[in-house]
């Protein structure tokens, strides 16, 4: 008997397999998928980070009004849902993860890139993940020290990570109901507070902030095959993506804005609303318990990314590694960068999902839908552990990560300061107008589709 099929009947027939060489079940109906992405969608980020849609300055003074942060992060969180249901719908139509997915894409060899670039932001977002569930928890309770907080996170991630289809489920049937009551009770009790006016303030940095707001559901993008391909239909995949992850995620940024307004705009305070109404303490504590699906998504789909490139690691193995990392770095480390971080995450994987819509969906992917059995490598998107590099989609993938940093090259102040440069050189100056995330990822597709026509037109 070979070592496949002995670990086959050691997991049970509906979870992942522990490695890249067993098939992945189709286990997962449309509404443990529309509960998984919900849930995803309400993060305490959405109330710690909700100032990011404000298109805060150099000194961190918001520049838009509150009103006007909504409707930004409305209008980007729409369009993130779009594009993260255009990224679910590959998963569940070849059964592959994120990463696998790449290699019909840009390669074997070239995929190892993005699939780096992913294991890198996975392991900040995790990490990010842990100390905000650490400082949300002290904010509860301050009677057990932050490092106490930090590792029960980590252990509760990673045991989460060890049957992860099974933790989908447990969300499904038991936690996103209580999610749900949580939101619509912190709803009632904060629009009964007097709000300031919610109109003072300007629209100068409305794509600013609909961009902040879209790269936060970007950043699901790079992983959302890595669940989705246990999922039963395409169709299903991306509307639970789409619609799941949307809807909740401006729910729960609404909120936010709202217990900001509240506070003057002090983001430090920004809890402060939840845990000052009765009963909120113990509402509030669901929103800290259940963020630990957040780093548990991150963590496993890290392992799953790693699994590219090492197909026959054991993700059990990786998982617990990854929770003892992102564990370590949370106790070290602060989350003073976030907006900073976001910008850099949305400038590469926008692009990217630019790249993989387009020749998916209208390129190389669409010609093999519709010659159905053909054998991979004849038609280009070609998932092999062996398939040849496409140079014109890396090339594409760039023009786009070009076209994102000339219209917003982010805050990091040395990398603002090239791009500013470049701009001068050429003469380009962004208008108000320009979202950095749709024209990249328009400029990205099309020059993906240019590519590809290039590369049919010499075969």
């Amino acid at each position: 008997m070979s070592d496949t099929s002995v670990t086959a009947e050691r997991r049970p027939r509906d979870e992942v397999p522990f490695t890249l060489e067993e098939p992945a079940p189709r286990a997962l109906g449309f509404w443990d998928q529309g509960a998984f992405w919900a849930n995803l969608g309400v993060s305490l980020f959405a109330f710690s980070g909700a100032y990011t849609v404000l298109a805060p300055d150099d000194n961190g003074r918001p520049t838009l009004s509150i009103a006007a942060g909504i409707v930004a992060m409305v209008v980007g969180t729409a369009l993130g849902g779009l594009m993260l249901g255009l990224a679910a719908a590959p998963g569940a139509r070849t059964g592959q993860p994120a990463m696998v997915l790449l290699r019909g894409l840009f390669g074997a060899r070239l995929s190892y890139l993005p699939t780096v670039l992913n294991i890198a932001q996975l392991i900040g977002w995790g990490t990010f993940e842990l100390i905000v569930i650490a400082d949300a928890a002290r904010t509860l309770w301050d009677g057990v020290p932050r490092w106490g907080y930090v590792i029960a996170a980590g252990l509760l991630t990673t045991a989460l990570t060890i049957w992860p289809l099974g933790s989908v489920r447990l969300l499904r049937r038991y936690v996103t109901a209580a999610v749900m009551i949580a939101l619509v009770y912190f709803y009632v009790q904060l629009l009964r507070e007097p709000l300031p006016d919610l109109t003072e303030g300007s629209w100068g940095g409305f794509w600013i902030g609909a961009d902040a707001a879209l790269a936060v559901s970007i950043s699901w993008v790079p992983l959302a095959a890595d669940y989705t391909r246990h999922a039963r239909s395409a169709r299903g995949a991306f509307g639970a993506a789409a619609v799941g992850y949307s809807a909740t995620q401006i729910f729960a940024y609404v909120l936010g804005l709202l217990a900001l307004a509240l506070v003057a705009g002090d983001s430090s305070k920004v809890f402060d609303p939840f845990l000052g109404v009765a009963l909120g303490t113990l509402f509030f504590a669901v929103f800290v318990l259940r963020e630990a699906d957040q780093s548990f998504a991150n963590v496993y789909s890290t392992a799953v990314s790693i699994q590219n490139l090492v197909p026959r690691a054991d993700r059990r193995v990786l998982t617990i590694a990854l929770g003892a990392v992102i564990t370590g770095l949370a106790l070290l480390l602060d989350i003073g960068d976030y907006a900073a971080f976001l910008s850099l995450i949305g400038s590469v994987f926008v692009p990217m999902l630019g790249v993989l819509a387009a020749d998916f969906f209208l390129g190389r992917g669409r010609r093999r839908a519709a010659l159905g059995k053909a054998p991979v490598a004849e038609l280009g998107w070609n998932m092999e552990r062996d398939a040849p590099s496409r140079w014109g989609m890396i090339a594409a993938w760039a023009a786009g990560f070009v076209v994102y940093q000339l219209i917003y090259p982010g805050g990091v102040s040395w990398w603002a300061g090239f791009w500013q440069d470049v701009q001068g050189a050429i003469g380009f100056t962004p208008r108000s107008w320009m979202s950095a995330s749709l024209l990249s990822f328009l400029f990205a597709g099309l020059a993906a589709l240019a590519a590809g026509r290039i590369t049919r037109g010499r075969g």
